[in-house]
């Protein structure tokens, strides 16, 4: 069907907890960058590390990604009986004490813990930092995962969680780039329209992402800012992401649309395919496992080359060889013993 290729800009799910011959053979023709997993993907911990295996060896690469958005709170897709609940981002910033170094560190130490967690499975990249800063009013489709309220607070415990989950051998990618947080709608479900003055924006919006500039990933937002594209998302837009993204917050890593399948984006796959990619997006994401909506995509996406490909090589060589060594017992006493002192 595909003209076989090095590797595809694109990442994509499947639709279960084990691969079907269908989904095996496909990405195998595919060859997707990577791969992003879901709770309809997870059952047990043997389970998910034989989907991890079989993912891997359908493009034959022993490190391609394979993504999961593990922030805590409401958006956590590994979760009891076989992993630990973690709290929002929100939690983070809300712990008792005027000492940020403190809310920093264990910002931190929560991160590393969910990185052994996805390490242990074979999972190396997380869709975490949120650095989105809420507004008033604001959709609570950001809410309590933000980390604060303020650009100041989101940068200084956003900084710590990726640097908790790079130390233990995961990539994070920060989200949603320019900003999600003063966003009207769910993204998921319509499109966001912003309409803030692009001081504003630049002053608080884009303020976290700066600071994260040299993270190795980003995911895009399905926003509009009509400051700077009355007609596009940033996700498709060329002025978003050359002016903005590159340019004024200076991120030059890895950069990944939000995904293809939420109804904030208009037009076919193959369409929204382009348009991403076209804009600027190195890889697009597709996450439902839709084989018939994966296929236009694949079509439509080509294979992954000059800077996308350097892009994504030089993200998957920030992966640490050698994580730093935790003790697990006395680290999980030390982060559940910050939240019970609160």
């Amino acid at each position: 069907m595909f003209r076989p290729v090095s590797l595809r800009a694109c990442i994509f799910g499947c639709a279960g907890l084990e691969l079907t011959a269908e989904e095996a053979a496909f990405f195998a023709d595919v060859r997707p960058w990577g791969f992003i997993l879901f709770k309809r993907n997870v059952e047990s911990p043997d389970q998910v590390k034989r989907l991890v295996d079989a993912l891997r060896e359908t493009v034959g690469r022993e490190d391609a990604p394979i993504l999961i958005d593990q922030e805590g709170g409401r958006v956590q897709r590994l979760g009891p009986p076989h992993w630990p609940v973690y709290p929002p981002g929100r939690a983070y910033g809300q712990l008792p004490g005027n000492d940020p170094l403190l809310r920093r560190e264990i910002a931190r130490l929560g991160a590393r813990l969910m990185a052994h967690d996805l390490a242990a499975l074979g999972i190396n990249a997380d869709c975490v930092p949120v650095l989105d800063v809420p507004q008033a009013g604001a959709h609570d489709v950001i809410g309590d995962r933000a980390y604060g309220d303020t650009a100041e607070e989101v940068a200084l415990l956003g900084r710590a969680a990726a640097e908790g989950l790079i130390a233990g051998g995961v990539l994070p990618i920060i989200k949603h780039i320019p900003g999600h947080g003063r966003s009207m709608a769910d993204s998921h479900l319509d499109l966001p329209v912003v309409d803030a003055a692009l001081e504003e924006l630049d002053l608080v919006d884009f303020a976290p992402f700066r600071v994260l500039s040299d993270m190795p990933m980003a995911m895009t937002a399905h926003v509009v800012y009509s400051a700077i594209d009355p007609k596009r998302p940033a996700t498709t837009s060329r002025k978003a992401i050359k002016h903005i993204i590159r340019d004024s917050i200076g991120f030059q890593g890895l950069l990944m649309s939000d995904d293809l399948s939420m109804k904030a984006l208009s037009g076919d796959f193959k369409a929204r395919t382009r348009d991403s990619l076209a804009a600027g997006c190195d890889v697009v994401l597709h996450c439902n496992g839709d084989m018939a909506e994966m296929a236009p995509i694949a079509e439509a996406c080509g294979k992954l080359s000059g800077k996308a490909r350097r892009r994504a090589e030089a993200a998957l060589a920030r992966l640490a060889k050698r994580p730093e060594p935790l003790d697990l017992a006395e680290a999980r006493a030390r982060f559940e013993a910050a939240f019970d002192a609160g």
